[in-house]
């Protein structure tokens, strides 16, 4: 599988970052000073997000994008030794003054947060601010990992006022299934008064254990038997333990029908340019999956399940993290999300052994209806669009068109992929 490009531009680079835990990302753009910037500020890509500051190491001469591409992929598959070799290898390389930025500084000292620790009643031995931390930083406003004097490690967070009352909920969820046995997930700390969401001084904070993972070989993770096996193994005993959940409330169900055709209403009036494309990709989607959609089961998920919120061990899932989308959905919801991310990564993946073991064990389990996997390249599909919207809102013009581009990669291969998976 192959994505082409409609556009003959050789303004194209294949770049190389080093990040703060001293690992090599790989990837293209056809401006990389907005990309770096966008890399350092965490929006550009998950795998970096996580493992700021960044450092530009090397680009290579400039190229149309499907050469960028296969160059990009070339050097993604080799031995990290062997990745900047190769890419000062390249005829006409740019070999670029090594740019360092450094995340910004807390406004908070360390008497303050100390004072805050203790209104969970640990105390504070040391903050660890150059330890990377996993998951989305959008998603506080402040965070560090600390050590108390018991040599235990915990995250504390600082909460917008505005998403108090979601972070509520999301620690009762998480406590909930916790209290049904349900491993791997990271319950927030509640403090003397049973409260999870503490304020202090106009601030709001939460607390929770600090789980330290490994790392993910971003070359390989996607390709792995093994990691399929454990993805899968996780969402069983998810949608076993979330049976009758409490918190359940049927009257708000996310529709992701619904927020697609929002979103291509908004893109056809303000996205004159990739109006025709997106039209056609619901086209595609009107044959079956729309008329359809409401009738597939609804199942209590996690809402953004892939890799890169998972904290690993060498060889199993330590802690699923990132809960800030669960909630009930459609019964594949989950499904589709992760093979879509691994997919994005590298199309090859898609029919890779992490992508076949997660879907054989998912069809063995039968917590996903036979009604729905028929849908599952379609219900994919779909859900790109919240990816769309996000580089949409961000005007990110190169991630767009990757999104497109993959978004049509998928309806191509429609039958291969169908056949690999079900």
């Amino acid at each position: 599988m192959t994505v082409k490009s409609s556009k003959k531009s050789k303004a194209w680079v294949v770049y190389i970052l080093r990040c703060a835990d001293k690992s090599l990302y790989t990837g293209i753009t056809n401006n990389i000073e907005k990309r770096f910037t966008a890399h350092s500020q965490g929006k550009a890509a998950k795998y970096t997000r996580s493992r700021r500051p960044v450092e530009l190491l090397a680009t290579s001469k400039t190229m149309d994008r499907v050469a960028a591409m296969r160059l990009e992929l070339k050097i993604k598959k080799m031995p990290k030794e062997k990745k900047l070799p190769a890419l000062k290898d390249s005829a006409g390389v740019k070999s670029r003054k090594r740019i360092r930025v450094v995340q910004q500084t807390s406004s908070f000292t360390r008497e303050s947060l100390k004072t805050v620790v203790n209104l969970w009643q640990i105390r504070l031995k040391k903050l660890h601010p150059r330890i990377a931390i996993q998951g989305s930083p959008e998603r506080s406003l402040f965070r560090i990992v600390l050590e108390d004097h018991h040599d235990r490690y915990f995250l504390l967070e600082q909460i917008s006022p505005k998403s108090v009352g979601h972070k509520k909920r999301i620690a009762a969820i998480l406590d909930l299934l916790a209290g049904k046995k349900l491993s791997r997930i990271r319950p927030y700390l509640a403090d003397a008064n049973g409260h999870h969401i503490v304020p202090y001084k106009n601030n709001f904070w939460q607390m929770s254990p600090f789980v330290q993972g490994r790392k993910l070989d971003r070359d390989k993770y996607i390709f792995e038997k093994w990691r399929g096996h454990a993805l899968a193994a996780f969402l069983i005993n998810l949608r076993r333990k979330s049976r009758k959940l409490p918190l359940a409330n049927f009257c708000n169900v996310f529709s992701l029908k619904n927020y697609v055709y929002k979103l291509v209403r908004e893109i056809n009036l303000f996205n004159k340019d990739i109006c025709n494309e997106v039209n056609g990709v619901v086209g595609f989607l009107e044959k079956k999956f729309m008329p359809d959609y409401e009738k597939q089961p609804l199942a209590f998920c996690h809402g953004d399940y892939h890799p890169l919120n998972i904290i690993w061990s060498d060889d199993d899932i330590q802690c699923v993290i990132d809960w800030e989308f669960c909630g009930y959905k459609r019964d594949l919801y989950d499904a589709a999300n992760l093979i879509g991310c691994i997919g994005v990564e590298d199309p090859q993946s898609l029919r890779g052994d992490l992508a076949i073991s997660f879907i054989t064990d998912l069809k063995k389990s039968k917590i996903i209806s036979k009604t729905s996997w028929p849908y599952l390249l379609e219900f994919i599909v779909a859900l790109r669009f919240a990816w769309l919207s996000e580089w949409l809102r961000r005007n990110d013009r190169e991630m767009i068109r990757l999104e497109l581009d993959y978004m049509r990669l998928l309806i191509d291969n429609k039958n291969i992929l169908q056949k690999s998976w079900l």
